[in-house]
């Protein structure tokens, strides 16, 4: 069976991009474990960690991330191109997420039946 893609490409401030996402891996969780979730470009910063999104529209849903773990999503991909690109290459992240080249992730998401975009 293929896999379900989940990008994050957006920021988690100045929209609600990231949280409407979280939201969607989480309900589609309880009906698949194929999901696969993939942090590119800005989506990056999702997953780091201190964040606080204070946009009337997406409050602090950061650390709700660690509840991926507990809904069985185990394929987290994070480009390690865009981490570099920001300065970002040794901050921690708040999930455990594999750090993969841009061509990697375009494979994997080659693999997946749909994809979504966050």
């Amino acid at each position: 069976m293929k896999k379900l893609g989940f990008v994050f490409s957006s920021a988690p401030h100045g929209s609600a991009a990231g949280r409407e996402g979280l939201d969607a891996v989480l309900a589609t969780s309880n009906y698949s474990e194929d999901l696969v979730l993939f942090f590119v470009g800005d989506g990056v910063m999702q997953l780091l960690a201190g964040q606080s999104p204070d946009t009337v529209l997406c409050r602090d849903y950061i650390s709700t991330f660690k509840m991926l773990s507990l809904c069985d999503v185990e394929e987290v991909y994070v480009c390690a191109e865009s981490l570099a690109e920001r300065g970002l290459s040794e901050q921690p992240l708040i999930i455990s997420a594999e750090k993969v080249s841009a061509d990697e992730i375009a494979t994997t998401l080659g693999r997946c039946s749909k994809v979504l975009q966050f």
